[in-house]
Order: structure tokens, then C-alpha cells, then sequence
């Protein structure tokens, strides 16, 4: 009785969910791959999926610095008003061991997400001009990923919301620029990370 003939890893695809192990078969632009055990996106190619990426990472980009310098609530209450931004609320905390939370804070909400807005358009960019992909490319996409669930900037809006519902009876609040920057920045981070492809940029980044 013969072996059945091993299966080059490159024709193989593993399911990052369930670890599920596949054939790989490139669906057409349009279409995906789906993991038939858990049902999560496996491949998802899109026409001109790469550049419309950056362009929704340069504004992301452009949103998250617009945000940190513009008002972002402005309260009025007993006649004393107060604007404040999203700088002012992350370092509301200047003391002892709370300046640790401010960090933490600042990092959650503005250098990891920019952070990974800036790698991703590093990434892609040579991919998109089918050039050879910049160097450290690898790592810097994988550094990308291992950031994407420290990427907090929708909790942060969450608990905006919840704290505008605690004080709005007690005091009037208008919402600043920054505040629609951030939700657009909350909706364009969303839009990212579901629409890349990601087997489709390592495959490039591989066969590079």
C-alpha cells in the first residue's frame, strides 16, 4: 500500500480561530474562504483592497493627532464653563502611581492606534507600487497584529458615552470637534481591521 503524497505547507491553510487545516484554493476578487468549523474569514481578497487600506490608515493617522488637539467636550454647569481635550483627559491623572494609568491610557487610546495605522501604510505601501516590501516589513506587520487587541480606542468612546449619560443632568454638554473626529476614527479603526486581508499580505510579504 502506497503513502498518499505529502502536501506542500505553501498549498496549506490553517484556520487562526480552530486551527482547522485546509487546502488552499485562492477565491476570485469578491469572493472568501471561509473556516468550515468555526465559519471565520480565512481569505478575503478584494480589488485594490491594499489602497484603499492606506487610505483609510492615513486617515486614521491624520484623525487620531486632529483629536488630541481639539476640544473634545465642552461642560457648562452653575455657570462655569470647562473645555477639555483628549490630552487633558489622559493626563487628568499627574500623581503618584496614577501617572501610570495616564500612560497606560495614552497608549490604549492614541500611540497604539496610531502606531499601527503608521506600520500598516509601511507595510502596504511597496506592496500596492509592486515593489519589493520595505525592510523589516515582516516584523512589522506581525508587531501590527500583536498590538490589534490593545487597540482601544472604541472603549474609550464607550465609556465616554456611559459618563455623558451619568452627567447629563446635572450639567450641559456640547460635544467639540475632536468627539466627531473620534467617532469617525472609531468606525474607520472597525472598517480596518475587517476589511485587510491578512493571508493576503503575508503571501506577499512571503513570496517577496
Amino acid at each position: 500500500m502506497s503513502e498518499a503524497p505529502a502536501i506542500p505547507l505553501s498549498d496549506l491553510i490553517v484556520c487562526p480561530h480552530c486551527d482547522a487545516v485546509y487546502t488552499l484554493r485562492r477565491p476570485e476578487n469578491g469572493e472568501k474562504a471561509s473556516c468550515g468549523r468555526c465559519g471565520a474569514d480565512l481569505i478575503t481578497p478584494r480589488r485594490k483592497a491594499g489602497l484603499q487600506i492606506i487610505a483609510v490608515s492615513l486617515a486614521i493617522a491624520i484623525l487620531i493627532i486632529a483629536a488630541t488637539v481639539f476640544p473634545f467636550l465642552t461642560i457648562d454647569a452653575a455657570g462655569t464653563t470647562n473645555s477639555m481635550s483628549i490630552l487633558d483627559a489622559v493626563f487628568a491623572f499627574n500623581h503618584g502611581l496614577l501617572i501610570a494609568l495616564s500612560l497606560a491610557m495614552a497608549s490604549l487610546i492614541i500611540v497604539i492606534p496610531l502606531t499601527r495605522a503608521l506600520l500598516g501604510i509601511y507595510v502596504l505601501v511597496p506592496i500596492v507600487l509592486d515593489r519589493p516590501p520595505a525592510r523589516g516589513a515582516v516584523h512589522a506587520f506581525r508587531l501590527s497584529e500583536a498590538l490589534r487587541p490593545w487597540s482601544m480606542a472604541e472603549i474609550f468612546a464607550i465609556g465616554c458615552a456611559v459618563a455623558l449619560v451619568k452627567i447629563s443632568g446635572i450639567a450641559d454638554v456640547s460635544f467639540g470637534p475632536a468627539f466627531w473626529m473620534f467617532v469617525a476614527l472609531v468606525i474607520l479603526t472597525i472598517f480596518q481591521d475587517n476589511f485587510v486581508c491578512r493571508w493576503s499580505v503575508w503571501n506577499s510579504l512571503d513570496k517577496a
